[in-house]
């Protein structure tokens, strides 16, 4: 297993981001994203979503609608206690050089200093949490 440390940087190289700041959360479930202009749509009889991720203050945005039609909802609890359906979707993530499977609940997170958080369902059996190290995947990849 891997250390990771509280906070690191990541690629997402399907949705075109590279060195994401993350925060490492052991105390969410689920990993998201923040993300805006949510909306549902059919195509074709098809169900779809459509999204822009991060938003035009952040300095990675890329200004890029995001469609899909592979992805779901599900129930998802706020850190403040309360339940909300959520769209997930599935992409890649680069951590330490390795590119993993990841599912990320889109979510309105402005408020919040990262714009994605890695939750239990993805760290588990991959990484250990050191809280008093940082950046310790990013760090490696500058290194090289």
């Amino acid at each position: 297993m891997k250390i990771i440390g509280r906070t690191d940087r990541a690629d997402f190289p399907e949705i075109d981001l590279e060195g994401l700041h993350i925060k490492v959360d052991t105390g969410a479930y689920t990993s998201s994203i923040h993300c805006h202009h949510i909306k549902e749509l059919e195509i074709d009889g098809v169900p779809h979503i459509e999204f822009e991720l991060l938003d035009p203050s952040h300095p990675f945005y890329n200004d890029k609608v995001f469609r899909t039609k592979n992805f779901k909802q599900k129930k998802v609890k706020s850190s403040f206690g309360n339940s909300e359906q959520r769209y997930v979707v599935k992409t890649k993530i680069i951590l330490f050089g390795k590119t993993y499977a990841i599912e990320l609940s889109l979510s309105e997170r402005s408020n919040m200093k990262f714009p994605i958080l890695l939750g239990r369902r993805f760290l588990k059996k991959k990484f250990m949490v050191d809280t008093s190290v940082k950046d310790v995947s990013y760090n490696l990849k500058i290194s090289k």
